[in-house]
């Protein structure tokens, strides 16, 4: 497993788990340490669990260094970095770099399978720059969601594995026997578009709630009923249909942003694409707006407390955070930042980041929700009240029950609800 990320180290643990012998390879020597004593910085439910049992039953360790580590392996996962690259294209450096050193020491019939998500071509990038026709490589996407990784590797809806050498594939597809999952074996083209493809529905689906949240406002509808009325159609389903600050994260705008680059490669403008990663810029700006409305149209000097930093609730993951985009925001407008987030602490520029979520409170011309830890719905919001200079209550996530903030004495205002919606109960 060459890369101890977040994709890495979750899928070496978990392999363990199934009876595998996993070696976990990283550059980076204090981190291997660490991991070698059991210790993880990720947060995620189970997985400094599994890690441990792991070590205790000699099936997963740590090293330093892939050419060693590879020599006897009989499959090689790349797990390294895909960050978005000048353009916007996937920045592949780092695949190319592990595919150079490690190729050839690689075993006769190793399997050199790609976790990391890379644009369609990539499989035959590597192929080219291993030179060799007897290690084959595989696309073994993977589908985990910060939060739940464990759960989802363990009990996932597909495994999805390609090549051009259908039989490495289905070689590879067997490493999850264990689990209970349809297999889906494909070209080396089709696993590789799967996850941009997944990834970029969702993140239209959520650009489109976003933007019917919008028009909620507009004319007085309730999105927490609108999306419940979508949500029973089975068609559609109750998932990704939230509406919030925007979409962020590892995945979502890095995915979006290569696969529009791999159409443009040939010739096809994907115009509903871009335009959903235009409105999720839309969202944002509408949220600052929302905000400003709350202080009095004017955000220089202003106290903003903040609730939450995290792109979402379960993870310290601060990459692509649209909670962090709209503080970014507030701060180049002149905004006073206090914020809290339960998984997050240290500096952040532009803010002040404390250790108690009451603290945001203090003397703060309006509190903004911007990631929805559950922790917030049962604050003390009288007391909150009391602390607060205004009145005002921004929930970017709908997050808290309207009518427990108006009790306190507070002003509250959600995405895509009336204020009226303090006194609506949704079924």
């Amino acid at each position: 497993m060459v890369g101890t990320g977040y994709v890495g180290l979750t899928t070496g643990a978990c392999l363990a788990s199934l009876g595998h012998y996993v070696t976990c390879v990283d550059v980076d020597r204090a981190k291997v340490s660490r991991l070698s004593a059991g210790r993880v910085d990720i947060l995620e439910p189970g997985l400094a669990d599994l890690v441990d049992r792991g070590i205790a039953a000699g099936r997963l360790q740590f090293v330093v260094g892939a050419r060693d580590a590879v020599r006897h392996a009989q499959a090689v996962f790349l797990c390294v970095p895909t960050p978005m690259g000048a353009g916007g294209s996937a920045d592949l450096r780092a695949v190319e770099a592990v595919t150079a050193e490690i190729g050839d020491v690689l075993p006769r019939g190793c399997a050199l399978v790609t976790k990391s998500t890379v644009p369609v071509g990539t499989s035959k990038r590597i192929q080219e720059l291993v030179g060799r026709t007897d290690v084959p490589v595989v696309s073994n996407p993977e589908f985990l969601r910060e939060g739940t990784a464990v759960a989802d590797f363990l009990g996932p809806d597909r495994i999805v594995v390609g090549s051009d050498d259908l039989a490495a594939a289905r070689w590879v597809g067997e490493l999850y026997a264990e689990l209970d999952a349809p297999v889906v074996v494909a070209d080396a083209a089709s696993a590789e578009l799967v996850k941009y493809a997944a990834n970029c529905y969702l993140a239209l689906k959520l650009s489109y709630v976003n933007s019917i949240a919008e028009l909620c406002e507009r004319l007085g509808a309730d999105i927490s009923l609108v999306t419940e009325g979508m949500g029973y159609d089975r068609r559609i389903g109750r998932t990704f249909l939230k509406p919030g600050p925007g979409w962020g994260g590892s995945c979502l705008p890095k995915d979006t942003s290569a696969l529009v680059k791999v159409a443009e490669s040939v010739n096809y403008d994907f115009t509903m694409l871009t335009s959903a990663i235009d409105e999720n810029l839309a969202q944002r700006d509408r949220i600052v707006a929302k905000i400003a409305g709350a202080v009095g149209g004017t955000l220089a000097g202003a106290r903003i407390g903040v609730l939450g930093l995290a792109f979402k609730a379960g993870t310290n993951d601060l990459r692509d955070s649209p909670a962090l985009a709209v503080c970014s925001v507030l701060c180049a407008l002149g905004a006073d930042l206090i914020a809290y987030d339960p998984a997050v602490d240290g500096e952040i520029a532009g803010m002040t980041v404390v250790d108690d979520a009451y603290q945001v409170a203090k003397d703060a011309d309006a509190v903004v929700v911007l990631t929805e830890w559950a922790e917030f719905k049962h604050l003390d919001w009288a007391a909150m009240a009391e602390l607060m200079e205004g009145i005002d209550v921004v929930d970017t996530r709908n997050l808290l029950d309207p009518r427990v903030i108006v009790d306190a004495g507070l002003s509250w205002q959600g995405v895509g609800r009336p204020r009226a919606a303090a006194r609506i109960t949704v079924s």
